[in-house]
């Protein structure tokens, strides 16, 4: 036998001896009710564990012999939760912060993007590739990545394609591959070539039926990006597993994704769960997949089934059901333990047969250090002024009493409600920012570096309304652009330049003074903070916002303005 043969030798060796009760085991779970997700049924039982994985259910406890036993007290035993599809980025902490926040909430395993920081590392995309999966398997979850299909150059993509963990190409850019783009070709053949997964992306009713077909015709494996029900139908009648998502700025959509499967009582197969874009303060106050299985079994879905959308759905989609997605022997031991299946209570979470959270703490967390990641800012708007933000009509009455402006609307992302064209008061040639007697603050959206004429987009917004002073924050990808939220262009002006002379931040300003800041020192886009430091940081933002007016509802200030970034990517509003 060569190495690896032998290595195969004495496990499955060993397996057999610990059956025979000749050798110990690592685990026994006893008095537990467990999940059976294949027959959809609940049965009292045990589950003994060795070397990470699951080697018997139900063994005879006169026989084996084990190290250490757990009584789980009659509680259910489910499998680890998996979220399909989330953007590392879009929560602003590195991998150690998010497993603090995400594995006590019962997930042990994510399919991650991580196009946004590669993009914003850009010519050192591979370097950073490299330090963000370093030491993965350390975590206390089990991390599978994309390479980027878009944001980033082919080479970099390429090169990512190689590392571990990554098994395939994260999501396309719509604008591109629609187009014929001859980068997406060869990134698609270099995945395919790799046998790897492919991640689709753009809702699939904004989508022309020819290039609706060529997705899953090049081997597109999945689709995250459905909206409504035409969405829904469509995603599965073209053969893509689909994914429901509830990240930042979706919390009536998921509901409408819900309802729809509900009504038109579709297989429930054809679905996996999945965040794409969640803060920390939700993982933390509301939950993760533990919280949209509840809301599933709420809206209608069966318990069993809403389960299967985070477990066994999920890894069949990316071929893993050998390895993860349920308990039975040969598979990882990832375990929840919960008091209830339609109310997930993650009480006890195992990750490969070893408890890592408790009641909602984590229990166990790898030691890695990413201040290497983080840059110093590099300034760009030293020649801003503030006349640059105040708001330009884009068309004025006939009478010269209103004007025509943008409106944009943070609850609007994804739909053609995000940015409208809309009739404002005008009075002495200037801008009134109220639409129908209600007031708003405004919005400015400004490039950070310019090549001749800085690119600047100019309106009202609805989201974060302000009495006086100035809210802004930065993201660089695809490419660097500002956000400010405020009443008055120079205090604008003045807040954006505080958060120019940072990699990233979120900063609030208030006559000149600096109220609050969140910096994002890895690359502009991850706090280098422990979850809660991240937490205050951003709660410190909300707080000094409610002093100038603000009242906000759900996410936390500095996560609702960075999901705007997605939205005016996709509606072609930055350059």
């Amino acid at each position: 036998m060569n190495a690896e043969e032998t290595v195969h030798y004495d496990k499955v060796r060993a397996i057999y001896a610990i059956l025979q009760g000749e050798r110990e085991a690592d685990l026994l779970l006893k008095n537990l009710n467990i999940l059976d997700v294949h027959g959809e049924t609940v049965y009292q039982g045990s589950i003994l564990v060795y070397d990470k994985r699951i080697v018997a259910l139900n063994p005879d406890e006169s026989v084996v012999k084990v190290k250490e036993v757990f009584d789980g007290k009659g509680l259910y035993a489910i499998p680890g939760l998996i979220d399909a599809h989330i953007h590392f980025e879009s929560q602003l902490a590195h991998p150690t912060a998010l497993a603090e926040a995400m594995v006590p909430c019962g997930t042990t395993t994510i399919y991650s993007e991580c196009l946004d920081l590669l993009s914003a590392a850009g010519e050192e995309g591979v370097e950073a590739a490299e330090n963000l999966f370093r030491d993965h398997d350390k975590l206390p979850y089990r991390l599978y990545a994309f390479a980027p299909g878009k944001k980033v150059s082919a080479a970099v993509t390429n090169r990512v394609l190689d590392m571990e963990p990554v098994i395939g190409l994260g999501e396309f850019e719509h604008f591109t591959y629609s187009s014929g783009n001859d980068d997406d070709f060869r990134k698609a053949a270099w995945v395919r070539a790799r046998g790897g997964f492919m991640n689709g992306h753009w809702g699939v009713t904004a989508l022309s039926d020819m290039v609706l077909n060529y997705l899953p015709a090049i081997g597109c494996s999945n689709n995250h990006d459905v909206w409504n029900e035409k969405d829904i139908e469509k995603s599965i009648r073209y053969g893509f597993p689909t994914h429901i998502k509830f990240g930042v700025g979706s919390a009536e959509v998921i509901k409408v994704l819900l309802r729809a499967i509900v009504d038109r009582k579709w297989p429930t197969d054809n679905f996996m769960l999945c965040t794409d874009n969640i803060s920390v303060e939700r993982l933390l106050t509301q939950g993760h997949m533990d919280w949209i299985i509840s809301l599933c079994a709420e809206m209608g879905i069966n318990p069993i089934h809403a389960i299967k959308m985070a477990t066994l759905n999920t890894a069949r989609s990316f071929h893993m059901e050998d390895r993860i997605g349920s308990l039975t022997p040969g598979r990882f031991a990832d375990i929840v333990l919960t008091d209830s299946l339609s109310k997930i209570n993650p009480l006890y979470v195992f990750k490969d047969g070893e408890l890592v959270a408790k009641d909602r703490k984590i229990l166990k967390n790898a030691a890695i250090d990413y201040s290497g990641m983080c840059k110093k800012g590099v300034p760009g708007l030293n020649d801003l002024t503030p006349d640059q933000l105040d708001i330009v009509p884009l068309e004025v009455s006939e009478d010269g009493k209103s004007a025509k402006v943008y409106l944009f609307d943070v609850y609007g992302r994804g739909h053609a409600k995000f940015y409208q064209e809309v009739w404002v008061p005008l009075k002495d040639g200037r801008i009134v920012p109220e639409v129908d007697g209600v007031k708003y603050s405004r919005l400015s959206v400004v490039q950070r570096y310019a090549e001749g004429q800085r690119h600047i987009v100019n309106g009202l917004f609805k989201g974060v309304s302000l009495d006086r002073g100035a809210v802004a924050t930065f993201w660089p990808a695809p490419k660097p652009y500002f956000v400010i939220v405020g009443e008055e262009s120079a205090e604008m002006c003045h807040c954006v330049k505080q958060v120019d002379s940072h990699a990233g931040a979120c900063i609030v300003t208030d006559g000149g003074v600096e109220k609050a800041a969140l910096p994002l020192e890895i690359y502009g886009v991850m706090a280098n903070m422990t979850v809660s430091e991240l937490t205050a940081a951003a709660s410190s933002i909300d707080a000094a916002l409610e002093d100038l007016g603000n009242r906000n509802e759900g996410e936390p200030v500095v996560n609702k303005l960075l999901s705007l970034f997605i939205s005016l990517h996709r509606f072609r509003l930055m350059h």
